[in-house]
């Protein structure tokens, strides 16, 4: 039987979602949930078998989730709701599953998801509540400047100037399908939608925009970074600019 999970989750106590080798000594999402799971199935005796376990994508070490995506792989006879209560009362507070559904039998949540999207929050102003949950950018930002330069990523591009190298990456290009920069009173709301994203892709898009918001960096050379792969001052790619994961959260997934 395979179920749809969707769920939620504060990381800044975790090492990311994907369970690691050595889950006793790094903390992950999927790790943690993994335990839960085979708790409850130990806990009720029965036709309770575990099989597997996926998300739609990584989130790194800090990186939050207002709705991440994943697959369960199982021989049960609990129903959906009775399972979502009896995970939940198994996990830790900072990670609740919203909702669980009986999904079809090729569902597969990364390989069926046609595209994701995240959110990153600045903050203007120190703050005594959400340090964890935010980037304050000391410096005064304009945001009209990153409005504009954030038009430049929108369309198909290769982005190895702004991702680390990954093995389960086989290209560096994605279709971007959107990105919005607006403001209220406090904060700077970045959002992001694209085909897939590569290892820190979204943090150095962000650390380039504030870049661009400082008055210290062009709209050309946001256009040469896409155009030839490279930042023509550094040669390096934007890797210095990387935005911390505090502000960072996987917003929603679309199939």
């Amino acid at each position: 039987m395979k179920f749809k999970i969707y769920l939620e989750y504060a990381g800044a106590n975790y090492s990311g979602w994907q369970k690691q080798p050595k889950e006793s000594a790094v903390k992950t999402v999927q790790g943690t949930l993994m335990k839960a799971i085979d708790t409850v199935f130990r806990k009720n005796k029965g036709v309770n078998k575990f099989i597997d376990l996926q998300g739609s994508g990584r989130t790194d070490a800090g990186v939050h989730a207002i709705e991440q995506v994943a697959h369960l792989d199982c021989e049960t006879m609990l129903g959906p709701e009775i399972l979502k209560m009896k995970i939940n009362d198994e996990l830790p507070g900072d990670i609740n599953i919203l909702e669980i559904e009986k999904a079809r039998p090729d569902f597969h949540a990364r390989h069926t998801a046609k595209s994701r999207q995240y959110l990153y929050v600045i903050s203007k102003r120190r703050t005594a509540f959400e340090k964890r949950y935010v980037w304050w950018v000391k410096d005064k930002l304009d945001v009209k400047k990153m409005k504009d330069a954030s038009k430049f990523f929108v369309g198909m591009h290769d982005f190895k100037a702004f991702s680390d190298k990954s093995p389960d990456d086989k290209s560096t290009k994605c279709l971007v399908e959107s990105l919005e920069v607006t403001e209220d009173t406090n904060k700077i709301y970045i959002r992001i939608k694209a085909s897939h994203f590569l290892w820190k892709m979204v943090r150095r898009i962000v650390g380039a925009l504030v870049e661009v918001g400082r008055g210290k960096m062009k709209n050309e050379e946001i256009s040469d970074l896409l155009n030839i792969g490279i930042n023509h001052r550094s040669k390096k790619g934007v890797a210095e600019f990387t935005a911390p994961p505090s502000g960072l959260f996987l917003e929603k997934i679309v199939y």
